[in-house]
């Protein structure tokens, strides 16, 4: 490629990897960026070159636009990449490598501000014969003009950021009481994530389908689409499960999606990587949402099935190569499936923390930038790895995938693993069926899961054969040594004799027998059945891996009990994770009532609001806007009424 030498990726993390990856093979030097709290990350140690560019902020590194200059002038770079996320859709960062000279792997600026204003992409699209939601997108921002609008749309309605994506500023209102907060709170979440409050409004499409065509286009005037996409297992707008092809999807309404999503395409002399973003109904007939002007995160299941790399094709694009491929010679085999491993609790709150241990499961793609000892960072994304499958039918890699999520390991930090498994085998999903609905309809009332008597026995031998724990106190001086532990809020009375051992649980007596160990893994007999479990001792904690589940399990009989993460019934309000306070809503001697918001967190990338638990008087508030915050921490408190 003798216009692109030096390739500065201007991102972190498995991407930052993924696009390196691509760049070396292809003969290319490749130059990392890293924050302060990235120093010791992956991407920062594996590229030709690394160049530091601020604190741990985004704002104050992979934001600052001078700072990512700064660094392509210091290690010589002549391209720049942004991959997804902080400025791959910003129109600014394009005009700015352009302006100094080195070569934007994107689409132009111009391609880039027109789709990534909703409201604009929504009228380019429909101008170029491309089905839309009836909505409204006018200059009237104020709450009554909106109000007006939805009442003729009709309810539900869909209340987005105009200047958005990725969830962010989103809202689903099905009646017409539930709006004025819906859109005061998509208009923080779009100030705060985009600096921009404009709203629209779009009629929701009930039972929908959320589908994406993958575009492609060079310099010399030629588009292709790579097939679709679907992304309709998603959490609060979020993607979580992404699958290619559609099981909704024919060949025939493939061809129908592929020729909307290129003349959306090339109404804007769209160049390089991008994804045409549809809503598919129940009929089969399909609208335009919006446009991603970047890779997007779910880009390996479309790399699967076609067998092409996409980033090698983004590359060669960008300097000034023709598109390697015709419409006519792209095939699509098999099916492939991605999941996202995401660092979060069973609440579904992000959490940071250190990995203790990383064992993927091999014999599959995963995209990921972690290590055992990784320090997962609260400032950015929660998305921490992409398992990936990939099989000659939809079922084959279904299975695939989910066996591969039971079999991969990474304690330490809680995640979404098993509830991404638990996803891939449930019979709507199994079969083909599952909507944008089906996560909130299936899974709204699930309890957080609870550990097994047989989990909570396994961690209670672990803890009492490790050294790591220090020396315990509560054996006895009898031969038949016995114990007693409190984990999970379970009392645990474990007993030692003969070279086994045997704990009762609520009444139930469960015989364990160590068969070896040899850290992290033990194979245990528990009654009639052995296994293999995972386990690292972690401080005061035991991080333990069992039947496709993670656990952190603490002994609070001999440990401290970990902080309360989350609004407390005696009215102190803390944090139930790392943050950022975007907001606060209270001050001290302010009446409030249960269920009045306080303080609002921004973690990794997305606003989560805290209430009161109680209604009463607000006695104290001990966090200001802008301020850090961890786990664990009192943000404010109320005096009961």
């Amino acid at each position: 490629m003798p216009d692109i030498r030096t390739l500065l990726i201007a991102n972190r993390g498995e991407i930052a990897l993924r696009i390196a990856r691509t760049a070396r093979r292809m003969g290319l030097r490749t130059v990392a960026v890293f924050s302060d709290a990235d120093t010791q990350a992956r991407h920062a140690r594996e590229m030709d070159a690394a160049v530091r560019i601020g604190g741990a902020a985004p704002r104050d590194s992979y934001l600052n636009i001078e700072a990512l200059l700064a660094a392509a002038r210091q290690a010589g770079a002549d391209a720049v990449h942004p991959g997804y996320g902080f400025l791959a859709e910003s129109a600014e960062f394009a005009e700015a490598v352009l302006a100094a000279g080195l070569t934007w792997v994107g689409p132009t600026p111009a391609a880039i501000r027109t789709m990534g204003d909703k409201a604009e992409a929504k009228r380019l699209a429909h101008a170029a014969g491309v089905p839309v939601l009836a909505g409204y997108d006018g200059a009237d921002q104020g709450d009554a003009a909106l109000a007006r609008a939805a009442q003729v749309i009709g309810w539900p309605v869909m209340v987005k950021a105009a200047a958005g994506g990725g969830g962010r500023g989103m809202r689903l209102v099905d009646r017409e009481s539930e709006l004025l907060p819906a859109l005061a709170q998509a208009r923080s979440e779009a100030l705060h994530a985009f600096g921009d409050g404009r709203l629209l409004l779009e009629r929701a499409v009930e039972n929908a389908r959320h589908v994406e065509v993958q575009v492609f286009a060079d310099t010399h005037g030629s588009i292709v689409h790579l097939g679709e996409r679907d992304c309709s297992v998603q959490r609060r707008h979020q993607k979580l499960i992404e699958e290619s092809p559609s099981p909704a999807v024919d060949a025939a309404l493939r061809a129908r999606l592929g020729a909307a999503a290129v003349a959306a395409a090339r109404a804007v002399s769209y160049v390089g990587a991008g994804t045409i973003e549809f809503l598919l109904d129940e009929a089969g007939s399909f609208a335009f949402l919006e446009a991603n002007t970047r890779l997007q995160v779910e880009h390996p299941v479309t790399e699967l099935v076609t067998g092409l790399d996409l980033v090698e094709w983004q590359l060669r694009v960008a300097a000034g190569e023709p598109l390697p491929w015709a419409q006519d010679q792209i095939r699509f085999v098999g099916h492939a499936i991605e999941a996202r491993l995401c660092a979060e609790d069973a609440a579904f709150l992000p959490q940071a923390g250190r990995l203790s241990l990383w064992a993927p499961v091999a014999g599959l793609r995963i995209d990921h930038a972690l290590e055992t000892g990784a320090e997962i960072a609260p400032y950015y994304d929660s998305l921490i790895a992409k398992v990936i499958a990939h099989g000659p039918t939809r079922e084959a890699a279904r299975l695939r995938l989910a066996q591969a999520l039971d079999d991969t390991v990474a304690l330490g930090v809680p995640t979404n693993k098993a509830f991404l498994a638990a996803l891939l085998r449930e019979e709507t999903f199994a079969d083909g069926r599952a909507t944008t609905d089906f996560v909130a309809r299936r899974f709204a009332a699930s309890a957080p899961a609870t550990p097994a008597a047989t989990t909570l026995a396994i961690a209670a031998v672990l803890i009492a054969e490790g050294t790591g724990f220090g020396e315990w106190t509560s054996w006895s001086s009898n031969p038949a040594r016995s114990m007693r532990f409190r984990i999970a809020d379970r009392e645990i009375a474990l007993r030692f004799a003969d070279g086994a051992y045997e704990a009762e649980i609520d009444g139930a007596r469960i015989a364990l027998r160590i068969l070896w160990l040899a850290p992290p893994r033990a194979r245990i007999a528990c009654g009639d059945t052995v296994e293999t479990v995972v386990f690292v001792r972690d401080r005061d904690a035991l991080d333990l891996a069992r039947g496709g589940e993670s656990w952190r399990l603490t002994d609070t009989l001999h440990a401290p009990p970990a902080h309360r993460g989350a609004a407390a019934s005696d009215g102190r309000v803390v944090a139930p994770m790392n943050g950022r306070v975007v907001a606060v809503h209270a001050k001290a001697g302010d009446p409030i009532a249960a269920g009045g918001s306080l303080v609002v967190l921004e973690a990794m990338k997305m606003e989560h609001g805290l209430t009161a638990p109680l209604s009463g008087r607000v006695a104290a508030v001990h966090v200001v806007a802008g301020a850090q915050v961890a786990p664990g921490q009192l943000l404010v408190e109320l005096e009961p009424a």
